[in-house]
């Protein structure tokens, strides 16, 4: 079992992450599975997550992993039982990955992972105060820790290792239509809005303006349930993530909508350091 997750509240890039992991494992023979708590979802007791369930009962991250990943995923509040359901469905899967955990302590594990983005630990305090959901000198328990982006360790003193995950893409695809694609030339000199409900806005923004677009942003809160309102917008696109779009899939919007899906790149080797912690040598 190898945990994602992170010691603030709020989305640091787990799901890009666990997405990278799952390909990179399969490259290397194995079989993995993701769990999840299924959160933003009302789905009740343990349920697998399907390419066509329905982010208001699974939860939006669950439904992305699902449809990008096409591996088994299963939600449960209570992960140890998500997984336990997933083995008995799929007995070929070598290697769980869960979706947060790292203060799920009945769930067994193997590999700790914790994901920091750029906003790091912000003021520092526990909740509610702060974003702190444990201490800092939890990370002294973990294996790994992983910085997203512009992100710089918040422990100088972290004996374990560090691994940083930079997220990739320029082709967009248009959600009603997505054999359709274009490229950032093709929305240049547009008006164009960015529409992000994920942890953290401004890091999808942040790369929308490296990427040399001009646009309207609109922020929403992470696992924002969308409704029609909020997006009655003029101008000529909606710009989103992918998060985002297995919500929006269901609305009808006045303006086209292209989704940007990324990829993580993580260096140095992640895999090769997780499969050396499980298996305890270098894999073949």
């Amino acid at each position: 079992m190898v945990v994602i997750g992170n010691l603030t509240v709020g989305g640091t890039g787990k799901t890009p992450l666990i997405l990278y992991l799952v390909r990179a494992l399969s490259e290397q023979g194995m079989h993995p599975g993701v769990v999840s708590r299924g959160y933003g979802g009302v789905a009740k007791g343990v349920q697998e997550v399907m390419a066509d369930s329905q982010a208001m009962i699974v939860g939006d991250e669950p439904l992305l992993l699902a449809q990008r990943s096409q591996y088994p995923v299963f939600i449960g509040r209570n992960r140890a039982q998500a997984a336990q359901s997933l083995l008995a469905k799929y007995p070929d899967c070598d290697i769980i990955l869960s979706d947060d955990g790292l203060q799920h302590y009945r769930l067994a594990r193997d590999v700790e992972l914790a994901v920091f983005d750029q906003r790091g630990i912000m003021n520092g305090w526990p909740l509610p105060a702060g974003p702190l959901r444990e201490p800092m000198k939890r990370l002294s328990r973990v294996d790994a820790i992983v910085l997203n982006g512009s992100a710089v360790s918040p422990a100088p003193t972290f004996r374990g290792e560090t691994f940083t995950m930079r997220l990739e893409g320029q082709i967009f695809r248009r959600l009603d239509q997505p054999a359709i694609t274009c490229g950032v030339d093709d929305l240049k000199d547009r008006r164009l809005h960015a529409v992000a409900g994920i942890g953290s806005p401004q890091r999808f923004f942040d790369y929308l303006q490296t990427l040399g677009l001009t646009f309207s942003p609109h922020p929403f809160p992470d696992h924002h349930q969308y409704q029609a309102h909020d997006l009655q917008l003029i101008g000529d696109a909606i710009l989103t993530t992918e998060k985002d779009a297995v919500k929006l899939a269901r609305i009808n919007t006045p303006l086209p909508v292209w989704v940007l899906p990324v990829t993580a790149r993580v260096t140095p080797d992640l895999v090769r350091f997780i499969l050396e912690k499980i298996n305890g040598s270098p894999p073949a």
